[in-house]
């Protein structure tokens, strides 16, 4: 499923449209209103040497442009206004019956995303990614533990900031599958720019099938390299801030990597999600993202290759 441009002027959910639609309305009227300045401004430059007409003559003409002119203000604020209103009132009844629950918590600078049920056991947790169904209605509890993020996905709804101390929404209603890149829309510290994730839209049967996978427990690796690898993990300081299902780790300090190896992206959005980067990334976090709060983990050769085996396994 190939990444698709990230654009507002190309709205692929129900929200985004509604968006749309306003900013085209009023590109439009501001844009007439724009050309038809232009226009006068270029008819007095050309009948300037002409000879004015009489004064009582030229008054009349002035109020008769002013009326017309006044009329038509009027008439674009009122055009506007009304296509504002009706817009806010879709986006309010919009997505007004959730399918998915969802709570997203912003840190510096990752995201963590929870999929809420009315059965606990059926909750998934996971980390700079959203699996949503094709044309389910999801709403989006956000809070931030530090400081404001904003959550924007610019094909599927606008921003909505994430305040400290605050409980924000955002709904979405996605229209045709699709992989979704999303964003932080406030600066929020060194790493703004990477504290990224994705929105994977897929059809229910997909989304159904990866729920599962979700909440299944963690792979139980088979090969001694791999075994080694989770060996490592549970002995070093990775269980301190990171939780595996399976495993002894259940902290939530940082991203659950229990399945890890799934996601695209590493760090969020620093890197894509190969052996390699999470060598890099492992050996040294500061050099990939500096000012991150992952913490530098000193091991031998053959350990880290055994870890990164390990993780790297974590579908």
């Amino acid at each position: 499923m190939s990444l698709s441009a990230h654009s507002v002027s190309q709205p692929l959910g129900v929200h985004a449209e509604h968006i749309a639609f306003i900013w085209h309305a009023m590109l439009g009227a501001c844009g007439l209103m724009y050309a038809l300045l232009l226009g006068f401004l270029v008819m007095t430059l050309l009948r300037q040497h002409r000879s004015a007409p009489a004064g009582v003559e030229l008054e009349k003409r002035i109020e008769r442009t002013l009326i017309l002119w006044v009329g038509l203000i009027v008439v674009g604020l009122c055009g506007l206004t009304l296509a504002s209103f009706l817009t806010d009132r879709a986006l309010v009844r919009a997505a007004s019956e959730p399918q998915i629950a969802l709570r997203v918590i912003g840190h510096q600078w990752w995201w963590q995303v929870e999929y809420v049920d009315a059965d606990n056991s059926q909750n998934v947790r996971t980390a700079n990614e959203i699996h949503l169904p094709v044309g389910a209605q999801v709403h989006i509890a956000l809070s931030s533990d530090d400081v404001i993020h904003s959550f924007w996905v610019p094909n599927l709804n606008g921003k909505r900031d994430l305040i400290p101390g605050r409980s924000t929404e955002i709904r979405l209603q996605p229209l045709t599958t699709g992989r979704f890149r999303g964003f932080c829309a406030e600066f929020c510290g060194v790493q703004h720019a990477y504290m990224q994730f994705e929105v994977i839209v897929e059809s229910a049967q997909e989304f159904a099938a990866w729920k599962a996978r979700q909440l299944a427990g963690a792979v139980t690796p088979t090969d001694p390299l791999r075994q080694a690898g989770r060996d490592v993990f549970e002995r070093a300081a990775c269980p301190l801030c990171h939780a595996i299902a399976g495993t002894n780790a259940a902290a939530s300090t940082g991203p659950d990597l229990s399945h890890f190896a799934s996601r695209r992206l590493l760090a969020a959005g620093a890197l894509t999600n190969t052996r390699d980067h999470l060598r890099a990334w492992l050996q040294n976090p500061q050099r990939v993202k500096p000012g991150n709060h992952m913490p530098v983990v000193d091991l031998p050769g053959r350990d880290m290759t055994a870890l990164v085996a390990y993780l790297g396994s974590l579908q």
